[in-house]
């Protein structure tokens, strides 16, 4: 189902992405709306699972997750038990941020965090490279981020 947006809607969801915390009179008077209204917006909005959750942005450095990397996985078996081990596994792992199935020369793109080069190093050796469906890895520390955009304007 495709929603249509005007500039209003774009508006609330940028804002509600930007500070989810921001209270819903403060929210209504950024885009001139009344409170009820913008209410029964946003509740509509989150019905039709536009907005799938509410969270905290952290920033890794200040928890003490210095090291993250992109990694690029090949399989070595294709068969739906193995790619069914691997995604649940995967989906377990707390340093597994996001990992997208892709075309092109990997099968898996994940970004990674860790405390350090060592904890990323166990990661690798007593957990990815120990599972039957994973033939390599290619890893790309990321040395700094350019940009780092969670909204999603429409």
């Amino acid at each position: 189902m495709t929603i249509q947006f005007d500039d209003r809607d774009r508006k609330i969801l940028e804002s509600l992405q930007r500070d989810s915390r921001i209270s819903n009179a403060d929210l209504a008077e950024k885009v001139d709306m009344s409170a009820s209204a913008l209410w029964r917006r946003v509740r509509t909005f989150e019905d039709q699972g536009l907005i799938a959750r509410y969270g905290a942005v952290l920033d890794p450095e200040v928890a003490g997750l210095s090291f993250q990397a992109i990694v690029h996985v090949q399989l070595t078996r294709h068969d739906s038990e193995k790619l069914d081990e691997f995604v649940q596994a995967i989906q377990s792992r707390k340093e597994v941020l996001e990992c997208f199935a892709t075309t092109g020369q990997a099968d898996y793109h994940m970004r990674v965090i860790c405390t350090d080069l060592k904890a990323y190093n166990d990661f690798l050796e007593n957990f990815l490279f120990r599972m039957a469906a994973v033939e390599s890895a290619q890893t790309n520390v990321i040395l700094r981020a350019i940009k780092k955009e969670a909204a999603i304007i429409p």
